[in-house]
């Protein structure tokens, strides 16, 4: 692994507290435990129908030992549920022309785009954040709009994205090296904006930009991003960069393990050097995949070290695990990495049921479940939960100013 040192520039933004610390909810897997603490005080007909629910994909958690579970990090994703509502709802109607409102008749047809349950009412999700969003009544018709107060917002968090532009566009341009085309499909960015902290316009800016990136069409008709140049300087991983920090510390984050029988006893000096032996050096992302045997170790070291960087490039230091598999492709992944990444305990926690789990860099929290290093765009993220928890006040005021 080379040893080079890159320190990635990055816009400052000076931190914006948040009105009020948003609460973290219970951890849905803690829930999961108390519903089956009731198993034997249930009937029998009872006891099989939440038996059956608690082995269910939709519940069930991802980590099987409840010794190795981090419920602070648990409840991040459970944060994340109950403010669905809130950033799906506040990014499809910022994509409404102004003054950014939407029939309720229509609204309530919209469960997904808006992030709320189908067969539930679009007027109670938006009443439990009355600061951010109201009901008005334009010709007769009910509609939902935001509040003044949520206008502002979304102006900030414009001045927001606009600082961080440089950033963005560099961590995009280090993702675009990653794959194996130097290429990736827009709609595809587009859909994990969110979790990149890109721009809603994002891919409309993306021209601005002639001497970093191309737009071409695919032979299918798909619009696809391209690296317009390849930057020796960006290709060093985050991984790399700690390696030169502290490079004890990343010596004990991954262990690739050599299986041995019994006949071979070892005690715990001798399997750790063995381990280190089998385990460094890594590979790293920003080689070419395509030129590794597969199923070799070299070959997991490498797909594990592109999920890692993959992490390191994203708002959270984490993703959900069906917008990492989104560039499966182009990151050359395969459906066997829950296996490596659940070998990898130290470097990264699995988090979530198994149909819908997430993946964690441990590093990037600290044992509160509290992100260390907080982007910009996280600490408005913050501070629009703030203002969502509060409804001490229901400002249904005319949205003329918006």
């Amino acid at each position: 692994m080379a040893r080079r040192l890159f320190s990635a520039a990055r816009a400052l933004v000076p931190p914006v507290p948040a009105p009020a610390p948003a609460p973290v909810p219970a951890s849905s897997s803690a829930a999961a435990e108390a519903a089956a603490s009731l198993l034997p005080l249930l009937p029998c007909k009872r006891r099989k129908k939440l038996l059956k629910k608690l082995n269910s994909p939709r519940i069930a958690p991802i980590e099987p030992e409840a010794d190795r579970r981090v419920p602070a990090l648990d409840a991040v994703l459970d944060r994340d549920a109950a403010f669905r509502f809130l950033s799906r709802a506040r990014s499809f109607m910022a994509s409404l022309p102004p003054p950014h409102r939407i029939p309720l008749a229509e609204a309530g047809k919209l469960y997904r785009e808006l992030g709320f349950p189908r067969g539930r009412s679009v007027s109670r999700a938006a009443a439990r954040h009355p600061l951010l969003f109201t009901r008005t009544t334009v010709g007769s018709v009910p509609h939902l709009a935001f509040t003044p107060l949520m206008c502002s917002l979304l102006e900030e968090e414009r001045r927001v994205h606009e600082e961080l532009l440089p950033a963005r566009v560099l961590a995009v341009r280090k993702l675009l090296m990653l794959t194996a085309h130097r290429r990736l499909p827009l709609a595809k960015l587009h859909h994990c904006r969110a979790v990149l902290g890109l721009p809603d316009d994002f891919r409309d800016r993306v021209r601005d930009y002639p001497d970093d990136f191309r737009v071409a069409v695919d032979p299918d008709g798909l619009h696809v991003l391209e690296l317009a140049h390849w930057d020796p300087a960006l290709a060093v991983s985050a991984l790399e960069h700690d390696f030169m920090v502290d490079e004890r510390r990343v010596r004990r984050t991954f262990r690739f393990s050599v299986p041995h029988r019994r006949s071979m006893p070892l005690d715990g000096e001798e399997a750790e050097r063995l381990d280190a032996a089998t385990t460094f050096p890594l590979v790293s992302p920003y080689t070419n995949g395509a030129l590794l045997r597969p199923w070799t170790p070299e070959a997991e070291k490498y797909r594990v070290g592109v999920v890692h960087e993959f992490l390191s490039l994203t708002l959270e230091k984490r993703a959900l695990i069906h917008h990492v598999f989104e560039f499966k492709e182009e990151l050359g992944l395969t459906r066997h990495m829950y296996q490596s990444l659940r070998k990898q305990t130290r470097a990264f926690y699995l988090a979530g049921t198994e149909m819908n789990w997430a993946v964690f860099l441990r590093d990037a929290y600290d044992d509160d479940g509290v992100l260390r290093d907080k982007d910009p765009l996280v600490l408005f993220n913050e501070k629009l939960q703030g203002y969502a928890c509060m409804t001490g006040m229901d400002p249904r005021r005319s949205i003329a100013e918006c």
